[in-house]
């Protein structure tokens, strides 16, 4: 056997010491968690009387629940929206703002500015923008002449609302595209220049092929995110107009601290999980088409 040296003995405590904080917290926090919401999804439990076991009566329930498959749908439907108009949306501001204009820094953090706003002011700040008469959206559609939608109170309009609404705070996107814009090797632009490309052949056959791997990383965690949203919604809508908002973030709020269900609650968090899984899983199959990786 060889002998640990004096000098990797220290450096093996300093590491057990500097990982020790998260380890800890992690069993506590997450860990601890989810083992409890694994027992808790097989009892029902309202917080008051003691937890009785009912097996698989909670997922029995789970799949005969219409509200749980129209959350579900919501949720789809909010997820893929919120998504592919973010990923447009703030690839389309990241282009702009990685061009050498004057004020560039300015600019840059104007557009970082709505992430540092709390959740709760970006509710009331988009429930008044979107209002059917005054709202700001409204206003502009009127001036070209076309009549705007009650948004948050119309059933059809909800939540094409709020996948507007969720594009406010895309500040940590845009950072994230500036830095694989600046990334990308000026000699590719140059040699592609020389080959008489023009601007759109520059950006489809350069930019979008070496940008691919930083859109694929933001498409995976807004989907994460936009699947597990329900605070600004629940400030905005509660749900409504009917369930036309009740996503299932909210649903599984609804069911834990309205109605105290907490076993059924559980249940749904797994539910939630693995949507997540299965989304990120059909993401990852699909990449394999579209994503240019330069190692390869």
């Amino acid at each position: 056997m060889t002998a640990v040296s004096p000098l990797a003995r220290r450096e093996a405590r300093r590491f057990h010491l500097f990982v020790s904080p998260w380890l800890i917290g992690f069993v506590l926090f997450s860990a601890g968690p989810i083992v409890a919401a694994v027992v808790l999804s097989f009892m029902k439990w309202n917080l008051l009387q003691t937890p009785s076991w009912i097996g698989f009566g909670n997922y029995a329930r789970m799949f005969n629940d219409p509200e749980f498959w129209e959350s579900i749908e919501n949720t789809v439907q909010y997820g893929l929206g919120s998504v592919a108009l973010g990923v447009t949306f703030t690839f389309v501001l990241a282009l702009l703002l990685n061009q050498p204009l004057r004020f560039q820094g300015l600019f840059r953090t104007v557009m970082y500015l709505p992430s540092v706003v709390s959740g709760l002011a970006t509710a009331l700040l988009w429930i008044n923008i979107l209002h059917p008469d005054y709202g700001l959206i409204n206003k502009l559609l009127a001036s070209v002449g076309i009549d705007g939608p009650g948004w948050l109170a119309s059933q059809e309009w909800a939540i094409p609302g709020l996948v507007l609404m969720s594009v406010w705070g895309a500040g940590n996107t845009i950072v994230i595209y500036l830095a694989g814009l600046q990334g990308i090797p000026k000699t590719l632009y140059e040699a592609a220049e020389i080959d008489g490309a023009g601007w759109w052949r520059r950006f489809w056959n350069v930019t979008v092929p070496m940008m691919s791997p930083v859109i694929f990383f933001n498409v995976v965690t807004g989907f994460i995110a936009a699947l597990q949203s329900y605070v600004l919604i629940l400030v905005m809508t509660e749900g409504g107009p009917g369930n036309a908002t009740m996503v299932l973030g909210l649903y599984i709020y609804r069911q834990a601290f309205v109605y105290f269900d907490m076993g059924y609650a559980a249940t749904l968090s797994w539910a939630m999980f693995v949507l997540v899984i299965i989304v990120t899983a059909i993401q990852f199959s699909l990449a394999r088409r579209w994503v240019h990786y330069e190692f390869k």
